[in-house]
């Protein structure tokens, strides 16, 4: 089963713990033992999987690049956001996490992150949960 999830995006940079969401719809389907797919159908926005436990983390993250890939760079794309679409594919646009015993299988620290490059925009999220029908 594939679910789209709409986010509304208030800045032009923005990660958004989306965690929880993700958290709910996993328990809303009962799925016990599976996979969680996760897809970004956007070329300025991205996925990652860091440490939600302090937020100064996500701020490094941005801050880092910022560095490296600046807004106001030498950037041939005329549209003005190349430097979105260049963190767009350094992060990735999906990513999966495992199910067990009913629950995401995080690490302590780790959370789901929306990335947004290119914002504010309306974006979707893709998500596909399937249930292994064996354990192994």
């Amino acid at each position: 089963m594939n679910k789209v999830i709409n986010l509304e995006t208030t800045r032009q940079i923005e990660f958004i713990d989306i965690t929880s969401l993700i958290r709910k719809e996993v328990e809303a389907r009962n799925c016990r033992e599976g996979i969680c797919f996760l897809y970004v159908p956007h070329t300025t926005a991205a996925l990652t999987i860091n440490e939600n436990a302090d937020p100064d983390v996500i701020r490094d993250l941005n801050h880092t690049m910022e560095k490296l890939v600046p807004v106001k760079g030498n950037y041939f794309h005329r549209e003005g956001n190349a430097h979105a679409h260049v963190k767009a594919s350094l992060l990735g646009g999906s990513t999966f996490i495992f199910i067990r015993d009913g629950k995401l299988l995080l690490g302590t620290w780790q959370g789901i992150y929306f990335c947004e490059f290119d914002g504010p925009r309306r974006r979707s999220l893709y998500l596909r949960i399937m249930q292994e029908n064996s354990t192994y």
